[in-house]
């Protein structure tokens, strides 16, 4: 990485992602804002000089000192599936975007922006064309398309994708670079820094020294054997869709009546077809699965231990081998390739720890890894406040590449080091 000499405001700042990726470049933090209190204190623990303000609607642009780059990990609430999806006609969240553009107006001097949301914020090019065209009015270029990407693109072992906007301001690009009106995905050659995932690599990411408290409790573990015990019996039948006992049909013979029961003609179409391939599984394997439901009393458990989703293909034989998540739509098993994106709901990822002997669940510090947050990052708060802000957390390695590499597209008048 280049060390540059810049400084820079760090908005929505949640934990401090943004931060130690722009620190670790050379960059001097002059304003920060984050409205949530937990993260003001994990943030403050970490980085003591910054100007650490709240609620970005209190802030005067004015009152903000000069700035070369404006980062910004604006709300995603407007734009994610978990969400209503009201972009920025949200009359609450969706308008904070608005915020940063006032920012903009008043410090005319700043040279880069980047911002960071879901990767749903562009899925409607309604959004993108408000973002285009509000960025074009600040004198800014920017990328002709969304730059989607995830940590895995880079070699880290996290699926993780998000969208990022790169601007730079029109007057500084670099002429030989830049000759459109844009920035084209092409001139930040980003694939120089492309590296595939392979199996194992999410290995690179665990501690040796882990707390027995990081268990799973006894009734997760036994579900996750059951299940083994299911798809060792059941063979690959069982690849390529969800398992649900409930469209199994149990104790009905009749497929007619069975379909009654379940009101088949009443499902979607992908519900039907999940049906359909359950309840052929049930009848070639009736035998087992029958004994199997009694023996683990399986009809008795909550629903989501009821649900079983094997995404490993043919090539992984051993749930040791795999990552397990345990969510409401059931146990979720994935190839050992990466991590299943960190959320800011509980739904930590599961392995297997030769050293316990038990499943286990990855730990704060192993998902601060996935981030690539600093080893001497300190987290304040229970380990579900932890969970939950690097759920909400920017990956620091992602975000040191693309500054980088916008950089780069820019006149080397303002460069320290090369």
């Amino acid at each position: 990485m280049s060390k540059y000499n810049f400084k820079f405001v760090d908005l929505f700042a949640g934990i401090g992602g943004f931060h130690q990726a722009m620190a670790d470049l050379g960059g001097t933090c002059v304003m920060s804002c984050e409205i949530n209190d937990k993260c003001r204190a994990t943030y403050s623990a970490n980085f003591t000089n910054t100007d650490l303000r709240g609620d970005i609607n209190d802030i005067d642009p004015k009152t903000i000192p000069d700035f070369d780059v404006l980062c910004a990990g604006f709300p995603c609430q407007p734009f994610s599936k978990a969400g209503h999806q009201k972009g920025f006609h949200d009359p609450e969240r969706g308008n904070l975007f608005y915020k940063i553009m006032d920012i903009l107006d008043v410090h005319p001097e700043v040279k880069f922006v980047i911002l960071e949301n879901v990767k749903n914020l562009a899925d409607k090019s309604e959004n993108w064309e408000i973002i285009t065209s509000e960025l074009g009015k600040r004198n800014f270029f920017i990328t002709e398309s969304p730059v989607i990407l995830s940590p895995s693109n880079f070699g880290i072992a996290q699926l993780r994708q998000r969208v990022y906007i790169l601007g730079l301001r029109k007057d500084i690009r670099n002429e030989k670079i830049l000759k459109n009106g844009c920035i084209h995905i092409k001139d930040l050659r980003l694939e120089t820094e492309y590296k595939k995932c392979q199996l194992w690599d999410y290995r690179g990411l665990l501690e040796t020294n882990v707390s027995v408290d990081y268990i799973v409790k006894p009734e997760i573990e036994l579900m996750i054997c059951a299940w083994d015990e299911f798809r060792i019996n059941t063979g690959i039948k069982l690849i390529g869709f969800p398992i649900w006992i409930s469209c199994f049909g149990l104790d009905v013979d009749d497929e007619e009546e069975s379909r009654r029961i379940l009101e088949y003609d009443l499902m979607p179409k992908w519900k039907q077809n999940y049906y359909r391939k359950n309840r052929e599984l049930y009848l070639n394997n009736k035998e087992f699965i029958d004994k199997w439901i009694s023996k683990y009393d399986m009809l008795h458990r909550i629903k989501l231990f009821q649900k079983f989703e094997w995404n490993c293909g043919n090539d992984i034989f051993d749930m040791h081998n795999t990552i397990i998540q345990v969510r409401q739509s059931g146990i979720r098993v994935k190839r050992p390739t990466f991590f299943p994106s960190l959320v800011a709901m509980t739904n930590t990822p599961i392995i297997w720890d030769n050293n316990f002997q038990h499943y286990r669940y990855i730990t704060p510090r192993e998902a601060a890894n996935q981030q690539n947050f600093w080893r001497t990052f300190k987290f304040i708060g229970d380990d579900n406040t932890i969970y939950h802000q690097l759920g909400n957390a920017v990956n620091v390695r992602v975000l040191k590449i693309l500054a980088e590499h916008l950089f780069k597209l820019a006149q080397k008048n303002w460069r320290v080091n090369e």
